[in-house]
């Protein structure tokens, strides 16, 4: 993680569940000179520097991406930028349309602009697999900031700024994770299933932070990073938060998928295995010269959690959420 060293990062929704792992990572392993955490929420921020008293490198600025003057100012002197400020919630997406569009589209350019203004150097997002194939709104609204961030390699032109992606699946302890639901509804002694079928694609933050570090690292501008990670069945989670519960089916919920998918067909054309991850490589003309030296996808590949070759156990999985 030399990159940083000596270097400005700054992280949108910094306050949120990455972004606190991500700090954290960053303080303890590099000698970056600024981590500075852009988010909107005064109280998250406040909490934030409880956790982190002392530590001189941390700079809290308190602003919205829908904001592009604030973003500019925010972005001065700035060399790398990990996005990962969105709104997330599918159901809240759905009630509120516009707010999702003005947070993850209009404020995935807002980020794109004042990178590109402030001359950033690297600039990663997060996505998630509901971008892949959208069937909901929040997705939706990701697959369009991804070709945001994709295209803006374009509009940065001659100068310095690359942007990338990073899209991965459910993120064990995140905010909104159905892990405490579970184990609030264990004390009923019936759990809620949608679908006994339904199965996901499960990994850790610490695992996530590395994925954005190491694309970091390797970007060359226009990539969506895709790490390899296991799948999980619904049922066997609910087996390692309560064995005893009973588990009642309700049927999937509007705008949720049986499976998930983090690299469709069409997107295998121009995938790659890079050992540990895949990347999903521009069809851009000004991308040929940039490519990574891996091995294509077979054709007609597909990433999906339902025919995934790693799965995870009940006991992988209390393993995992023990300390959730």
């Amino acid at each position: 993680m030399h990159i940083f060293d000596g270097k400005s990062v700054l992280i949108t929704g910094g306050t949120g569940s990455f972004g606190r792992v991500f700090v954290r990572s960053i303080l303890a392993d590099t000698e970056a000179k600024r981590i500075i955490i852009f988010s909107r929420d005064e109280l998250k921020q406040w909490e934030m520097t409880q956790q982190f008293e002392g530590e001189p490198r941390l700079r809290f600025f308190l602003g919205d991406v829908r904001d592009r003057d604030r973003l500019l100012r925010a972005m001065d002197g700035v060399d790398y930028v990990v996005h990962a400020a969105a709104l997330k919630q599918v159901p809240a997406a759905e009630y509120n349309p516009f707010e999702a569009v003005q947070t993850n589209i209009l404020g995935a350019r807002n980020v794109i602009d004042a990178a590109i203004d402030r001359g950033v150097h690297r600039v990663i997002a997060l996505s998630t697999d509901k971008a892949c194939s959208p069937i909901n709104l929040y997705g939706a609204t990701k697959l369009v900031s991804d070709k945001l961030f994709i295209d803006g390699n374009a509009y940065a032109g001659a100068r310095d700024t690359r942007f990338a992606v990073v899209r991965y699946g459910n993120v064990v302890g995140s905010r909104g994770s159905v892990v405490p639901l579970f184990r609030r509804l264990a004390l009923t002694g019936k759990l809620p299933i949608t679908d006994p079928q339904m199965t996901r694609f499960w990994i850790t933050l610490d695992r996530g932070v590395r994925t954005v570090l190491r694309s970091l690292e390797m970007m060359r501008g226009g990539e969506i990073f895709v790490p390899k990670i296991p799948s999980m069945r619904v049922v066997d989670l609910a087996r390692a938060i309560a064995p005893d519960a009973q588990l009642e089916e309700i049927g999937i919920r509007p705008g949720e998928k049986l499976h998930e998918e983090l690299i469709n067909v069409h997107d295998a054309r121009h995938t790659i295995d890079l050992g540990d991850c895949y990347a999903i490589e521009p069809s851009m003309d000004w991308w040929e010269s940039q490519k990574h030296d891996g091995e294509p996808v077979p054709p007609g590949f597909n990433y999906t959690s339902d025919t995934n070759d790693q799965w995870l156990t009940v006991e992988q999985l209390q393993e995992m959420i023990r300390d959730v």
